[in-house]
This record gives structure tokens, C-alpha cells and sequence, in this order.
């Protein structure tokens, strides 16, 4: 797994947090010191719980468990969803829709929804209809994709969240709190770390911050997927060796059933020719029940 360093840090702002009368008690033990009223984020306890998240969500990804990206501030959308994407994991970048993990299901109908509209557009099935019916239903696929677009591959609830801003998405992370999900995510000075599973102290509200965090937990989730295809691949292969050997050993006994049977064909045949003398004793049972008889 990649390192990063203090200075990548440093660069990208990831030390800065909110003013210190914003700040929440809790992350006392996050921040470094004080500067013109502002805190600052100590970097070597942001190393460590990158180091502790990433190891866990490379872990889950390995599992082939899903992990939904959650981010729908402005300066976190475009980030989040490319970074998921890279990783062919499921997003949430414009509005978190009430119930999206409580009531799966419902969700899940809105989804076949859109799919089954954007079918209909694509195939030609809206060829006979007006146009106003037509634009109405390709508005109302556009407003659909925008909202449900990045979660129409997850066909369950996710195993893991990955929050940016943890206060402002705390509807998300509420409903998974409720799901008992494993929740991951950038805290900043002025939020509850306790609240969630992995916190990762940091600026939550830099586009670079977020990039740099967010991205070395979609590293570490790449990481899980290509060590879980190379031993889904290994075990492919011990398969392929397995049935090689199998395969050698039904030979070598389809040989030896060959050589058995020429040898019971031969057997038979010894038998066969006794079969004649077998008749002639039969025959010479006459005398013998006769010798019985007298």
C-alpha cells in the first residue's frame, strides 16, 4: 500500500481545520495546536488513521464486499465520483433520497424504473407516442439518472460507507449507524469522531484535501480487488492442475481397467473352455446319480 507523506499532506491542506469556536471537544486528540484561531490537524494521527482505514476497506474489497462513496458538497462531488468509478464502487454525489439504506427496496423500484424508461428510449418502444410524452419521460430519466444513476449496480446494501463530512451527511450516516454498517470517513475539527468506525482526521472542506484522502482509500480498495482476482485466478489455475492429475489417473486406470478386462475377458475364456469339460462332468453326472442310485 502507497505512503503518503507529511509534506503531500501539508501541500494539499489536509492539516487545516475549522475555526477553534467551531471546533467539537472530541477531537481534542486529533489537533496539533492553534494558530490566529484556527486548529490544526496533527498529521502524524491523520498517517496513522489513514493507515487503520485503508487497511480495513482494502480488507472488505478483498471480501467482494460493496463500499458506497457518499459526498454531496460542491467541492467533493466530481472527486468522489471519479475516485469511486476508478474503483467500480457505488456513489452518491448530488442528494441523499430519506431512506436510501433503511428503505433499500423502495429505492431499488425507482432504479428498475429508470432502467426500464431508458430501455424503452433506446430500443424504440416510444416510437408510437407523442413527443411531449417522449420529452416528459426523458426529463423525468435525466432527473432519476442525477439522483439514482451512481448506485444502479447495487442491487444490495452496502457492506461499508465512505463519508466526506461526516456532519453534513449525517442523514447517511445515521441510516447506516441504524443498518449497523461499517462507516468510514473525513472528519474535520468542528465533528464527533466517535460516531463513526474509521475516522479520518482532516480538511473536509478543500477539494484538494478530499482528493488526497479520498483517493488513497480507493487505492487501498484497488488493492483488495486485484489481490482478490489474482487468488480467484490462482485458484483457477490449482483447478486446471487438479484436473490435469485427474484426468492422467483416469487414463492410467482406464489402462489398467483395459488390461483387467482383457485379463477377466481371458479369465472367462479359461472358464469357457472349463464350461466344455464343465458340460463333461454334467454329462458324466449321469453315471454318478446313477452310481447314487444303485
Amino acid at each position: 500500500m502507497a505512503k503518503i507523506s507529511h509534506q503531500e499532506l501539508l501541500d494539499a491542506g489536509v492539516h487545516f481545520g475549522h475555526l477553534r469556536r467551531k471546533w467539537n471537544p472530541k477531537m481534542l486528540p486529533y489537533i496539533f495546536a492553534e494558530k490566529k484561531g484556527i486548529h490544526i490537524i496533527d498529521l502524524n494521527r491523520t498517517i496513522e488513521k489513514m493507515d487503520d482505514a485503508a487497511a480495513a476497506i482494502k480488507h472488505m474489497a478483498k471480501s467482494g464486499k460493496k463500499i458506497l462513496f457518499v459526498a454531496t458538497k460542491k467541492q467533493a462531488k466530481e472527486v468522489v465520483k471519479e475516485a469511486a468509478k476508478r474503483v467500480n464502487m457505488p456513489y452518491v454525489t448530488e442528494r441523499w433520497l430519506g431512506g436510501m439504506l433503511t428503505n433499500f427496496t423502495t429505492i431499488r423500484k425507482s432504479v428498475k424504473k429508470m432502467q426500464m424508461i431508458e430501455k424503452m428510449l433506446s430500443d424504440g418502444t416510444l416510437e408510437s407516442v407523442t413527443k411531449k410524452e417522449k420529452l416528459v419521460l426523458s426529463r423525468e430519466k435525466e432527473k432519476m439518472e442525477r439522483v439514482l444513476g451512481g448506485i444502479s449496480a447495487m442491487n444490495r446494501v452496502p457492506s461499508a460507507v465512505f463519508l466526506v463530512d461526516i456532519t453534513h451527511e449525517h442523514i447517511a450516516l445515521k441510516e447506516a449507524q441504524r443498518l449497523n454498517i461499517n462507516t468510514f470517513g473525513i472528519v474535520d475539527t468542528n465533528s464527533d469522531p466517535t460516531k463513526i468506525d474509521f475516522a479520518i482526521p482532516g480538511n473536509d472542506d478543500a477539494s484538494k484535501s478530499i482528493y488526497i484522502l479520498t483517493n488513497f482509500i480507493a487505492d487501498a480498495i484497488a488493492e483488495g480487488l486485484a489481490e482478490r482476482a489474482a487468488d480467484a485466478k490462482d485458484d483457477d489455475n490449482q483447478d486446471d492442475d487438479n484436473q490435469e492429475v485427474n484426468y492422467d489417473k483416469i487414463m492410467a486406470g482406464g489402462e489398467e481397467g483395459a488390461d483387467g478386462k482383457k485379463g477377466a475377458g481371458r479369465g472367462r475364456k479359461g472358464p469357457g473352455a472349463g464350461g466344455g469339460s464343465g458340460r463333461s462332468r454334467i454329462g458324466g453326472g449321469g453315471p454318478g446319480r446313477g452310481g447314487v442310485k444303485k
